[in-house]
């Protein structure tokens, strides 16, 4: 059974006046454990598609299920990440990483320890008591994907959560982040304006038209290299100009529609 079903999922936005259509059609099925990217031209609705499936809104036509079950409501089951950290400058990072236990009502006692065998584990440890202005960008988007994960969701939601970063730290931040929701056996879905990126982290790659927006094709991402390469590794291996250009050519003729109507 797959984790993420979303079965023929069209939304629109209604004013008086009118009906706007951001998606339309929509068919993705995702499975346990794999990690999936979107792109898309700017505007396409990929952060929609986001909040379709963490239940913050609903379609207008179509279901979107979670493990099988229709979703009514926003999902203790689906952790969501969002562009900025949104770390809390008064608090240190332990407690920035405690926000959502202490939302949940977890035991404190029980969620302090684990925060702090999470910190250890991914090289924070030392910077736990640390205010997030003492740390880097790319050590702050670590923590937030630790906040995330806190409360051990099943599903990672990540809208571009590198794009406040220097390339150099983002490059480096892909290899952490894909190695964290990896080890930790997450379910990911990753939203991106950048192609190498998708192409790096993901299984698949799922490529989405201009608005009205569909999932126009879906790219599984192999690489003859085993285990599967890191990130970074993965633009030094032969398949990946090929995924590139594919890709590229796709968006860029979706984009020429568009303009042409």
């Amino acid at each position: 059974m797959p984790q993420i079903e979303l079965r023929n999922v069209s939304l629109s936005y209604f004013t008086l006046q009118s009906e706007t259509r951001a998606l339309r059609d929509i068919h993705l099925s995702v499975k346990g454990g794999e990690f999936i990217s979107l792109v898309g031209p700017s505007g396409c609705g990929k952060s929609t598609l986001l909040s379709l499936i963490s239940g913050m809104i609903k379609p207008t036509n179509g279901k979107v299920l979670l493990f099988g079950d229709p979703l009514n409501h926003a999902s203790e089951r689906v952790g969501y990440m969002l562009q900025h950290d949104y770390l809390f400058e008064w608090r240190d990072i332990l407690s920035n990483v405690m926000v959502g236990a202490e939302i949940r009502r977890m035991n404190l006692k029980e969620a302090k320890q684990k925060a702090l065998r999470l910190l250890e584990h991914y090289g924070l440890a030392e910077f736990a008591h640390y205010n997030p202005n003492q740390l880097s960008g790319g050590m702050r988007q670590r923590v937030a994907l630790i906040r995330t994960l806190m409360t051990d969701p099943d599903i990672l939601l990540l809208d571009e959560p590198f794009s406040a970063i220097d390339y150099q730290a983002r490059l480096s931040l892909q290899d952490e982040f894909s190695s964290i929701i990896r080890d930790q056996g997450k379910t990911a879905v990753l939203v991106t304006h950048d192609i190498s990126e998708a192409i790096a982290m993901a299984d698949r790659v799922c490529v989405m038209s201009a608005r009205p927006s569909t999932i126009t094709t879906i790219h599984d991402i192999h690489y003859a290299t085993s285990p599967r390469p890191a990130p970074l590794q993965t633009r030094q291996e032969p398949e990946y100009n090929s995924y590139f250009n594919t890709i590229w050519k796709e968006m860029k003729s979706s984009v020429l529609t568009d303009q042409e109507r």
